[in-house]
Order: structure tokens, then C-alpha cells, then sequence
């Protein structure tokens, strides 16, 4: 185990945090610890914006110094060196520290970067991505898998996990395992960190909400396995009638576990019964067990902390919010679209809810310009006011963003296939619906109904009438509705009526519109990702607003002018805390044990080192890949195509394994390319390799030239898949052999 790696990793982190202390005491001048909490993910956040712009005209060394130059220097003049809490940064560490550790200890029995038959996922195109980077001389960096291209992917987390593997001086291999760790532990610090400044605001007991806010975010998975242990524990016929739970559930057993199934509850066509492919519905713990260095998960610290700069902007006076809005939100949104551009219709939806919905006036915010618009407004004008600030708020947190990161635009976004907004018919069935979001609901539901409740009306008839609500839209085939609208319409009213239901209410109404707009909506060939990527978002939203208002439940605070018994209510809430924990948190009970109970392949005992079972599974190509790795520069080279989820040679199925361990582009590489640039070009690309290996001479001339290939690599995959003819043209000359394969190096 490379202990001393572990070390030198997470206190890069906390100095990174400790640089950028005061600047997070300017931005959080109100919240709790004065934005102790949010440092680390500042400091990352600053490295990465400033990296980005810089590493446009040259990246490593100077992108990363230029970064790091910019975090001291912001904190030096922006920041608030007197406001700066050592003490909230050392709980800050502390939980950042534990998550980290946490997460190396996981990956340590289970490093492998590898698509099937090792692992699952898409750790391939995501280590490819960071080899590619910390090959670029600028940015964007080459396409690993499209040689003379550049990269057509949302490629910022992978950029900034380079930049920390140089600051490090780590090799690659290691540095991917310690990396997502690292966003992990970002990722629980965020969420604890905004869970405990929302609770604390609210006079709610912040470590408890910051505790759950961890818990759900780092933790908790959703109702999947809770229903199989139901149907263990509970007699078959039971079972079978229970909403979301599966036939299989009545025969399974511990011993059946698997990881993997919890992330595969929703159907993709469930107007199709022949089309059993289910969407990804996952959780962070299943994301970061399954180990992926995926765009969609290391946007989620930076997601979660743009919420962190609305919730600053909801407490702060109208200067301190001018510069979060104008000057601190803009560059962290165009972050996350740069992390993951999935992430930034959520991050400008939730900006315009918390712009909608803050406190104060809205006309505040243009100051002296703002005085007299609205004067002697009634309730439609007021409303007009603050929607009308909403709108134009968001739409210079958006402008801003596109500026911050414009060559990500330009350059890749811009270059993107087309893709078209459709209306999506089918409505998904209400029992895949409370297997992934019932936990959370049930919290929002038992606030709501207190809060909604008056005199005549108790909080028990408000839920009968939801209930009601749900039962019929269920009836007349969309469930969605009936789970979603009672929150839209209900978080709306109290927002606007009780203001003291605060921030939580935000991101509820803005989780429920994205689980409803994943119902009409879809774009055409995306499906899958279409449901994927915004649940994921909601799982963190809700995740935030749940650890909130379950202390407020626990502590039996009723609803104003309503006369009950605060005692049952603290029990009642007490009990809802502990069950949904409980069931919640089966999921890590039986992943967690199962996840260190491995032995790493290729290793005798834990590592981080996610390329060891290539020399244990694949000792030639290992050899082969690690030769490449010391050729310096950008290499092309020419595999088998097109590459997969599964590394299989003797089938002809090589994962593009050569380009996408060691970043060297490859003329076509995974099938993930016909997504990014269409039809034509991959099939051009497609025939071109194949007579690259099987064509005449002449023809192998001309396509060595077309795309300045270096390296005609020829192992078990080539053999199976092609009749290999091209090691007898005569300007290729035998570079590298081991066992199976040779690399034929091309003589101009």
C-alpha cells in the first residue's frame, strides 16, 4: 500500500483549503464557520478555473502555477484574513480527512482501471482523458480514441485531476485512485458543510444536519436493497404486493448481494415491456464504489458549492450578494459545465429558484438603479419584481460562466453533434419512482403536511389528500405528477406565504421540477443519459434539504398557529429519522464489506495502483503499454477498432487499452466516438483502420500519412480481428516485441 502517496495527497488538499481560507471567508460572510467548511472546494475550484484559461496557451507547469498563484493572491486581495476561523477549518479537515481516507481504503483492495471482465464502467475513457492531459502542451487536450482531434467531452475534472498529479509528482496510475478520492472527500465536506450553514441558520442543531447531510451524500443509497431485505425477512405474498420490489426479491438472500443492482431500478421505455434496459438511477456511494473518474461525479463538490454561493447570496446584504452573484457564482457554473455540462442547466435552475425566492428586495440587488421600479406594487408586481430580478440574475450568472470558460465553448461544446429536445410520452411507473426518491419524500412530505396544516385541516388530512392526489394521476397513468406537483405547488405557496420555510423548500421544488421534467422530456438518442444525470443532481438537492428538516422534525417544532402536541411530533420525527437511516443505510452495510473484501488482481495485498492486473492478465500488452508510456510527446498509433467495455484479446476485443492507458491518440478507439462526432466520421475512421491492417501497401501509405501515424501496434486483438497483412509493408520497422506483440514503428 503506497501510504506515503496517501499522505502527501491529502495534505496537498488541506493546504490548497488553508490557502484559500480568507477568500472563503469573503464569500461566506454569514454562514456558520464563515466558509471554513467550503475552502478545500474553493481552493479546487479557483486551480481549475484559472488553470483552464491558462492552459489554453500552456498547459502543465505554467497552467498550475498560474492556479495556484491565483488562489494565494485572491485570498491576499479579496479575501478576509481577519474573519478566518482556524477552528472551523480544522472540523473542515477533519471530515474531509475521514472521507478520504475512507474512500483510499476502499479503492486500495479494488484499484483496477479497466472495462470487462475486471470491472464495470468507464474508467478507460476517464484515465485516457487524464494520460491526454498531462500530454497536452495546450488545450484542449488530443482525442486519445480520434487521433488529430481534439477531445470532444466535458474533459475539466480530468484536467484538474492532471494538474494535481503533477503538483505531486505522482505516476498516473496512482494518482486516478487518489484523485477520486479526493472528490469524494470534497464532495461529503461540501454537503456537510452546507447542510450544517442551512441548519444553523435556521436555529436547528447544525452537527446533527451536518452529520446527515454527510450521511446521504457519502453514504446513504436509495430503497433498492432496503426491499430486499424485505423480502428476505417478510413472507413471499407480502412482499410481492409491495410497490417497486421486484419478483426476484421474495428468493433473495445476503449471499446474492450485489453492489451493482441498487443504480438499475428505472426503465428506460416502459411503454416498451420487450426493452428490459434499465437508465442508471445512481448515488454517490455506488459511483465511487464502481470507481469511475467520470465527468458526471467530480462535477458534484462544484455543484454543491455553487448552492453554498446561493445560500451566502439568500443571507448576505445587498453588496456581499452583488459580488457572490456577479463575481463568485459565474466562474464556479461555468466550472461545473466544464466538469460536466449535464450538471449546468441544474446549477442555473437552482440559481434562479434561490434568486426567485430570497428574502429582502428584489430590486435591492441594482441598488440605487433599482429604487422606485416597483413602487406602491401589489402582489403581482412583487411577484413580477422578484421574477423578473430572477431572470436577469441568472441570465448574468449564465453570460458570466460562458465567459469564464469560453474556449470550453468554442472549442468542444460548439463542435458537439446535434442534438434535438423531444416531448417524452411514457410516464415511468410509480413503484421505480419510490425505490429511488421514497426516502427522501416521505421527509418532504411530513414537513410539508405540518407546514401546510392549519386549525381545521390537521397535518394527517394534508397527507390523506396527497396521497389522494397520487393515487389518482396514478390511475390515469402518470405517477410523476402526482409525487412531484404536491411539493412544486406546496414549497411554492410556503416560500411565498411563511419565508421563514427558508432555503431547504429551494431545493426541494428544484429536485421535484427536475424529477418532472425528466417525465415530458428527453433528448432524441440520450435516453439513458437524459434520466442518469439529472436524478443525480436530485439525489445531492434533496440529500441537503432532507438533512435539514429531519432535525426540525426530530425537535417537534409544529406549524405556526397550529395547536398539537409537540411531544408526539418529536417522537414522530425522532422515529422517521432513525428509519430512514436505517434503511438507507443498508446499501453500505452489505457494499462496503463486499467492496474491501477483494483481493487486488495483480497485487499481494492493497494498492493504488489501478494498472497492476494489466501485467497479471495481459503481461505482453502490459510490456508493450508500458514502453509506450516513455515515449515522450503525442504518439499516433493504430489498434484494433472499434475498442469497448470489455478487454478481451483472444475475442478481438481490446479496449483501445494501448491509447487509453497511455493517452497516445489512437486512430479510433472506444464506439463512444460515433456518439461525440457522428455517424460519417466514425465509419470513415472504422473502414480506415481496417485497411490500415488488411489493405494494399499503397493504400497503408496513404492513411500512415493522412493521420500521421508513428505506431502500428499488432497483438492478440488485431490477430482475431483482422487478416493482419500490414507487418510486410516495407517501411515499417519492428520497434517493440513481447510474447504476442509487436509495435512497428513507421520510417519517414
Amino acid at each position: 500500500m503506497e501510504y506515503g502517496l496517501v499522505v502527501l495527497w491529502l495534505a496537498m488538499y488541506l493546504i490548497l483549503g488553508l490557502a484559500a481560507l480568507p477568500l472563503a471567508a469573503a464569500l461566506f460572510p454569514r454562514l456558520d464557520g464563515r466558509g471554513a467548511i467550503f475552502a478545500i472546494p474553493v481552493g479546487l475550484a479557483v486551480v481549475a478555473v484559472v488553470g483552464h484559461l491558462v492552459g489554453h496557451l500552456a498547459f502543465g507547469w505554467p497552467a498550475l502555477l498560474a492556479g495556484l498563484a491565483a488562489v494565494v493572491g485572491a485570498s491576499a486581495v479579496l479575501g478576509d484574513a481577519d474573519a478566518v476561523e482556524e477552528r472551523a477549518y480544522g472540523e473542515a479537515s477533519a471530515v474531509f480527512a475521514v472521507a478520504f481516507l475512507f474512500l483510499v481504503a476502499i479503492r486500495s483492495f479494488n484499484p483496477a482501471i479497466a472495462p470487462l471482465p475486471v470491472a464495470i464502467g468507464e474508467k478507460m475513457l476517464d484515465f485516457g482523458l487524464v494520460q491526454s492531459s498531462l500530454r497536452a502542451g495546450a488545450l484542449p487536450p488530443d482525442d486519445m480514441w480520434f487521433a488529430g482531434k481534439a477531445v470532444q467531452y466535458h474533459y475539466g475534472g480530468h484536467m484538474l485531476s492532471a494538474l494535481l498529479t503533477r503538483l505531486t509528482g505522482t505516476g498516473p496510475q496512482f494518482a486516478y485512485n487518489l484523485a477520486l478520492a479526493g472528490f469524494y472527500a470534497a464532495l461529503v465536506t461540501a454537503a456537510y458543510g452546507l447542510a450544517g450553514a442551512v441548519a444553523a441558520a435556521r436555529d436547528v442543531p447544525r452537527r446533527a444536519a451536518a452529520g446527515l447531510g454527510a450521511f446521504f451524500v457519502g453514504v446513504a443509497g436509495n430503497l433498492h436493497t432496503a426491499g430486499q431485505v424485505a423480502g428476505w425477512l417478510l413472507p413471499g405474498d407480502l412482499v410481492a404486493g409491495l410497490p417497486g420490489v421486484p419478483e426476484s426479491a421474495a428468493s433473495w438472500n445476503p449471499s446474492a448481494f450485489s453492489y451493482f443492482d441498487a443504480s438499475r431500478v428505472l426503465p428506460v421505455r416502459p411503454d416498451d415491456p420487450s426493452v428490459d434496459f434499465l437508465a442508471a438511477t445512481e448515488f454517490p456511494l455506488f459511483a465511487w464504489l464502481n470507481g469511475d473518474l467520470h465527468a458526471h461525479m467530480m462535477s458534484q463538490p462544484f455543484l454543491l458549492l455553487s448552492v453554498a454561493l446561493l445560500f451566502s447570496y439568500w443571507r448576505a446584504e445587498p453588496s456581499t450578494r452583488r459580488l457572490v452573484l456577479f463575481g463568485a457564482l459565474p466562474p464556479v457554473v461555468g466550472l461545473v459545465a466544464l466538469f460536466n455540462l449535464w450538471s449546468f442547466p441544474t446549477a442555473l435552475g437552482v440559481t434562479f429558484l434561490a434568486l426567485a425566492f430570497a428574502p429582502g428586495d428584489a430590486t435591492a440587488l441594482f441598488g440605487s438603479y433599482g429604487e422606485g421600479i416597483f413602487e406602491d406594487r401589489g402582489p403581482v408586481g412583487e411577484e413580477a419584481a422578484r421574477l423578473g430580478v430572477a431572470a436577469l440574475g441568472t441570465v448574468a450568472v449564465l453570460l458570466g460562466a460562458l465567459a469564464w470558460t469560453l474556449p470550453y465553448w468554442v472549442g468542444v461544446v460548439a463542435g458537439g453533434p446535434d442534438q434535438t429536445l423531444a416531448y417524452w410520452e411514457p410516464w415511468t411507473p410509480l413503484g421505480p419512482l419510490l425505490v429511488v426518491h421514497g426516502a427522501f419524500l416521505a421527509v418532504f412530505a411530513a414537513y410539508l403536511a405540518r407546514r401546510l396544516a392549519t386549525g381545521r385541516v390537521p397535518p394527517a388530512a394534508v397527507l390523506l389528500g396527497g396521497l389522494g392526489l397520487l393515487a389518482v394521476v396514478t390511475v390515469l397513468g402518470a405517477p410523476a405528477l402526482g409525487l412531484t406537483l404536491p411539493f412544486l405547488l406546496g414549497g411554492w405557496w410556503l416560500l411565498r406565504t411563511r419565508p421563514e420555510t427558508g432555503f431547504p423548500l429551494v431545493l426541494v421544488v428544484a429536485g421535484a421540477g427536475l424529477v418532472l421534467l425528466v417525465e415530458l422530456v428527453t433528448i432524441e438518442g440520450e435516453r439513458f443519459n437524459v434520466i442518469f444525470k439529472p436524478y443525480a443532481h436530485v439525489w445531492l438537492l434533496w440529500s441537503v434539504a432532507a438533512a435539514v428538516l429531519l432535525p426540525m422534525l426530530a425537535r417537534g417544532r409544529p406549524a405556526l398557529g397550529l395547536d398539537v402536541d409537540r411531544d408526539r411530533l418529536r417522537k414522530t420525527g425522532t422515529v422517521l429519522t432513525v428509519a430512514l437511516v436505517a434503511l438507507t443505510g443498508l446499501y453500505a452495510g452489505f457494499a462496503v464489506p463486499a467492496a474491501v473484501d477483494n483481493e487486488p488482481v495483480g497485487a499481494d495485498g492493497p494498492t493504488l495502483d489501478g494498472t497492476a492486473y494489466a501485467g497479471a492478465l495481459y503481461p505482453d500488452e502490459a510490456a508493450a503499454i508500458e514502453w509506450l508510456n516513455r515515449q515522450p510527446g503525442r504518439r499516433t498509433i493504430v489498434t484494433a477498432a472499434p475498442g469497448g467495455y470489455r478487454w478481451q484479446p483472444q475475442e478481438g476485443k481490446g479496449a483501445s487499452a494501448p491509447a487509453s492507458l497511455t493517452g497516445h491518440p489512437t486512430v479510433l478507439g472506444w464506439f463512444h466516438e460515433r456518439q461525440y462526432r457522428g455517424d460519417e466520421p466514425y465509419e470513415k475512421r472504422l473502414a480506415d483502420v481496417r485497411t490500415i491492417y488488411q489493405g494494399s501497401t499503397d493504400e497503408q501509405s496513404d492513411l500512415f500519412d493522412r493521420y500521421d501515424v508513428r505506431y502500428v501496434y499488432v497483438g492478440p486483438a488485431e490477430r482475431n480481428r483482422y487478416d493482419v497483412a500490414v507487418t510486410d509493408h516495407p517501411d515499417l520497422d519492428v520497434a517493440f516485441r513481447e510474447g504476442d506483440v509487436t509495435i512497428y514503428e513507421v520510417q519517414r
